[in-house]
């Protein structure tokens, strides 16, 4: 999980699982949340301000997706890693992998592109430049 900045942990709770006995796919998407408003909220993404009534800028899903490689199976934890690749004019792609807490064995990665939102109007808008700052000062790189 080195490649990834912001990393979530999750034991594995039994009711996560499916009638085939391992987590149910829907989960993963949730973990994949989870991390994703982490990495927002460490460079400032989301905040307290989108929900008031004049708004603030934030994120919204564009597209998400998802590739099982093994199954998680009850009991275990998992580390969910996330991390930005690119950085467009008012969109990010975010990239996530879901491995095993104890052994490191990856259980799945996925990816989203989120776009970046004046809230509450919906409306686009330019990925903010204080954004673009500390996410390449989390990332330790700079984005083209």
């Amino acid at each position: 999980m080195n490649e990834f900045p912001i990393t979530v942990r999750f034991p594995v709770q039994w009711g996560e699982m499916d009638a085939y006995g391992h987590v149910n796919n829907a989960r993963y998407f949730t973990w994949f949340e989870a991390a994703r408003i982490a990495y927002m909220a460490r460079v400032g993404l989301v905040s307290p301000e989108m929900q008031k009534p004049e708004g603030g800028v934030g994120p919204i899903v564009a597209a998400t997706n998802a590739e099982y490689l093994r199954p998680v199976v009850f009991p275990a934890d998992v580390v969910v890693g996330a991390r930005v690749t690119r950085i467009g004019t008012t969109s990010l792609t975010m990239e996530y992998a879901v491995e095993d807490a104890q052994s490191g064995v990856r259980y799945a990665r996925g990816g989203a592109v989120l776009v970046t939102l004046r809230y509450p109007t919906y409306e686009k808008v330019p990925v903010p430049s204080e954004i673009r700052a500390a996410i390449e000062a989390l990332e330790g790189r700079i984005f083209e």
